[in-house]
């Protein structure tokens, strides 16, 4: 146990302060503090020795130096049983300080609100983090507190052990006090390279993650798991949508998800669509005039696989589109809003999980993703690459017609998240069959074809939603044979990127059928 004694007070938010004021000084407590948390602390009626009475040096230099002294560290630094350091603090009068309680400029803050350059530097703390450090360091004998949030458990503990804390506690606080630190100097480290100087991989690349949802599980019941949400202004997606009901969401629910709002964010701007997602790919997409007919064609992509699928729309649900999508077992539901009919709707599921999002992320929003290999992290910007008219390549004798350029740049959109190899057939804006994630192209657009064929029989339909469908490529085809399963199939026009050192065969092979085909000049590969 160390008994509390005098304590530094300095913090930006002042949440709290009062009340832990308050309470120290019930304890007898010294109060050391700086500036506008020294006045927040007279106001209450607390007794407050400034920093530059403890010090003998005025704040200077528009308050940049005020903490930045030895009869502040070494008050913190001080070694409680270390005759060396007790007689240096004697020779000195430098009197120990048990309690840190500080919290940062708001660096964060000031650069979400869009500040210029100048106030954004000057929103860089020094004394504040050389404090913090300093008492963590020190924990032995200094507690130390970053977080309005940690105040209530630290008086509760000064009262039951009389103005002291265990040790216990110093270390954990110690270790929020670096993470904290840590977080405040990668934010800091992250503008200066990316925003200030615009690099697109610095030297080291910080990452700022906080407040883990701990999992029941990962992929499989055997791995352990947490969800670490993105922290910044720019963060905007699952990790930060509302959830209104169900049961927590487990590691797959958080990658399915993911993969849903990413696919259905491409047609923000777009007519009403929905997308269905099983095993972080796509089995089922639509654009339609309303959302419960983009749901439903969607479905008959794949209604097999769509069950205890995610389910992601780009417009606030309805009850008709909330009665269509608990007409079957559903896992997640990722929408920008519900209007009242529809929360009621699925408030009858109550393990189904509705996530609402607000806005919708940006399709071609910039950033980087991070992939964990053994021994590093692959690290490449985001695959916001997309297409216009404009920028297509005809290569065939027949131009595609308009509803099948259209189809195609819908086919190839959808395609861009499909796991690769990847063949996605589309008809009149809805997905008709999907092939992902195999070693060849050849059998993507074999399974594609048959999954349609499986769907038309389900429904009772003659024939197969690949019968005058496009096809979209998300890479090349290295040989005719793929291209020649799609055309079997019934696709009538093709959007590839090309690039093979067969592409003659290839184009040879449409023209031979009859079949319209335009190059992109992009891949989009996914694993």
């Amino acid at each position: 146990m160390i008994a509390i004694k005098r304590a530094l007070l300095s913090v930006s938010d002042k949440t709290g302060i009062v009340a832990l004021g308050q309470a120290l000084a019930r304890h007898g407590v010294e109060l050391v503090s700086t500036g506008g948390t020294a006045q927040a602390l007279r106001d209450a009626g607390l007794a407050v020795i400034e920093v530059a009475e403890l010090t003998g040096f005025p704040e200077m230099m528009d308050g940049r130096v005020k903490t930045l002294h030895p009869k502040v560290h070494g008050g913190l630094l001080g070694l409680r049983d270390a005759a060396e350091h007790q007689a240096a603090m004697a020779e000195h009068a430098i009197a120990p300080i048990d309690l840190v309680v500080v919290n940062l400029y708001p660096f964060e803050a000031t650069v979400a609100k869009g500040a210029e350059r100048a106030e954004i530097i000057e929103n860089i703390d020094i004394g504040g983090p050389a404090m913090i450090r300093s008492a963590a360091k020190n924990h032995e004998f200094v507690t130390v507190l970053t977080d309005p949030a940690d105040y209530a458990a630290l008086i509760a503990e000064l009262d039951a052990h009389d103005g002291a804390t265990t040790l216990d506690t110093r270390r954990r606080l110690a270790a929020r006090a670096y993470a904290a630190t840590a977080t405040y100097d990668a934010m800091i480290a992250s503008w200066f390279a990316f925003a200030d100087q615009g690099e697109a991989f610095p030297p080291t690349l910080p990452l700022i993650l906080q407040a883990p949802a701990v999992l029941r599980y990962g992929e499989n019941p055997h791995q352990r798991a947490a969800f670490y949400a993105h922290r910044g202004p720019a963060a905007h997606g699952i990790g930060q949508a509302r959830q209104v009901q169900g049961k927590e969401l487990s590691y797959n629910n958080y990658n399915d998800a993911d993969a849903a709002l990413e696919l259905v964010s491409e047609f923000k701007h777009d007519d009403p669509a929905v997308v269905i997602v099983k095993h972080a790919n796509p089995c089922g997409v639509a654009r339609a005039a309303t959302i419960a007919e983009a749901y439903a064609a969607a479905l008959a992509c794949d209604p097999v696989s769509a069950f205890g699928g995610i389910i992601a729309v780009n417009r606030p649900l309805d009850a008709a589109t909330a009665q269509a999508i608990t007409g079957i077992f559903t896992e997640v539901v990722v929408a920008p809003d519900a209007n009242a009919a529809a929360l009621e709707v699925f408030a009858a599921r109550k393990n189904l999980r509705l996530l609402l999002t607000g806005d919708l992320p940006e399709p071609k929003r910039s950033g980087l993703a991070i992939k964990s290999i053994i021994g590093g992290w692959l690290v490449q910007s985001r695959d916001n690459g997309a297409l216009d008219r404009d920028a297509l390549k005809l290569v065939t004798r027949r131009p595609p017609s308009e509803q099948e350029l259209a189809d195609c740049l819908f086919a190839w959109t959808v395609a861009k998240h499909v796991k690769s190899n990847a063949i996605v057939y589309a008809k009149d804006g809805a997905t008709a069959g999907i092939g992902a994630g195999q070693m060849n192209r050849l059998e993507s657009a074999r399974i594609a074809a048959w999954k349609a064929e499986d769907a038309a029989a389900k429904a009772g339909w003659p024939t197969p939603r690949t019968r005058g469908s496009v096809v979209a490529s998300d890479a090349f085809f290295p040989f005719a044979d793929g291209l020649l399963a799609a055309i079997a199939a019934g696709a009538t026009a093709v959007i590839q990127p090309g690039g093979s050192i067969r592409d003659e065969e290839v184009i040879a092979a449409a023209d031979a059928h009859g079949v319209a085909m335009v190059f992109t000049g992009m891949r989009h590969f996914r694993h």
